[in-house]
Formats: C-alpha cells, sequence, structure tokens
C-alpha cells in the first residue's frame, strides 16, 4: 500500500514496486489520479482523504506499507493558518499512525512487514517558514523508530527514507511562495532555496526514492534508521 501514489514519489514507488510483482494499493485523494496509476500497474485504487478517513476503508492484508502523502505550505508562524497546520499533521503523522496500526497485526501474523515512511532532509534539518512539514517529518522520524522496536521480535522493520528536494509538483507549487518570502526572483529559488545546502547540485528524481524504498524492502537488518539522500546536505 502507497499512500499518495498519485504523482510524485508515491507513484514513483507503486509503480517500481509493481515492476517487482506486488499488488499495489494506490490511496490518494485524487481519484483520476489514483485510478490512472492503478491502471498502469495493474493495482487497485482506494480514492481516501487522509486527513479524516476510516482506515477501516483499506486492505488489512498488507505487507509493505510506504506512507508517503503529504502537502506542504510555506508561512512565518505568526501568519500560518491553524487549519492548515493541523491538516498537515493529520496527513504526514496521523495517518501514518492509524495506517500502521491498522496493518501491523496481518504483518505481525505472518511474521514479515516492511514500514517505510518518506520523511524528508526536514526530518534531520529544519527551514524557515516551514514549521508545519519540519514538525510533521520530525515526529515521523520518532514513530518510525517506536514502530521499529516494537516491530522487531515479529519480522517487521520500520525505516524512513529522507530525501533532499525531490523533483515532484510539491516542490515545484512552491516556488512563487518561496520567492516572496526570501526576497528572490522565482527563477532564483532553484539555486539560492533548494539547492544551497546540497553538494549535489539537482533535484532528485522520484525514481531515485524509490530505488531506496525497494532497497529496505529486502533490507531485514536495516530497522529504525533514516535514510538520507539528500545530495550532502545533512553532511554539512
Amino acid at each position: 500500500m502507497v499512500t499518495g501514489a498519485g504523482s510524485g514519489i508515491g507513484r514513483a514507488c507503486a509503480r517500481a514496486l509493481a515492476a517487482k510483482g506486488a499488488k499495489v494499493h494506490v490511496v490518494d485523494l485524487n481519484g483520476d489520479a489514483a485510478r490512472q496509476v492503478a491502471e498502469e500497474i495493474g493495482g487497485t485504487a482506494h480514492i481516501v482523504d487522509l486527513s479524516e478517513f476510516d482506515p477501516a476503508v483499506l486492505p488489512r492484508e498488507v505487507d509493505i506499507l510506504v506512507n508517503n502523502a503529504g502537502l506542504q505550505h510555506v508561512a512565518p508562524i505568526h501568519e500560518f493558518p491553524l487549519e492548515r497546520f493541523q491538516r498537515m499533521q493529520q496527513v504526514m503523522v496521523t495517518a501514518a499512525f492509524l495506517l500502521t496500526k491498522h496493518v501491523l497485526p496481518h504483518m505481525y501474523a505472518r511474521g514479515w512487514g516492511r514500514l517505510i515512511h518518506i520523511s524528508s532532509v526536514h526530518g534531520h534539518r529544519a527551514s524557515a517558514f516551514k514549521s508545519a512539514y519540519t514538525a510533521a517529518k520530525h515526529a515521523v522520524e520518532g514513530f518510525s523508530k517506536a514502530a521499529a522496536l516494537e516491530g522487531a521480535p515479529h519480522g517487521v522493520t520500520s525505516n524512513c527514507v529522507a530525501p533532499g528536494y525531490v523533483r515532484t509538483p510539491l516542490v515545484e507549487n512552491q516556488v512563487a511562495d518561496q520567492a516572496r518570502l526570501h526576497g528572490l526572483a522565482e527563477s532564483e529559488v532553484l539555486d539560492e532555496i533548494f539547492l544551497r545546502r546540497e553538494a549535489i547540485k539537482r533535484l532528485i528524481e522520484p525514481s531515485e526514492v524509490a530505488d531506496a524504498v525497494l532497497w529496505l524492502c529486502d533490507a531485514g537488518f536495516v530497522t529504525g534508521t533514516s535514510l538520507s539522500i539528500d545530495g550532502g546536505w545533512t553532511a554539512q
């Protein structure tokens, strides 16, 4: 099961897992996108708003859960809308908890499972004007560690993948806000904001994040960790 699988990282993960033979449950708020991806890979589409949902609408018989769904809002803390802050925590933290709780009994009964949470460099570092996103990704990192400790005796691993800026709509859609808040031209945002702290000066491709997810599916002795693919950002 991959959440936010209608586009970006989620779609890349769904495609990669299906290519390895997995039957993928494609979960997304955008029904057209979910159905398109599901049709492409032979999976099953589930149209769900993860900010308010009952996990019972989704299957329990899941061996690999990829908690990927996310959203972004860029604003100073004193101007940040409360409802937007809360929605971001619900989608990226509460939903990850609810879905993990939902599928763990099946994983425990089978003696095998993979919990993979798409975190971010912002799960390790902070950026101005991203209080909600940074808070959510730090929370996901901590939750993953707790799940790793609980799941280990049952053959279930839990890890995060923490990329820098990925070439996705989530990144592309924040260019205008980043330019306004930092006093830059939109053409300057890529170099001055997105790539300024990365040693490798390019955006990460969604398929590269999916490759890390596949590796964690095979890595049975890796748990409770966060795999950074941030172009050297956190090395500084």
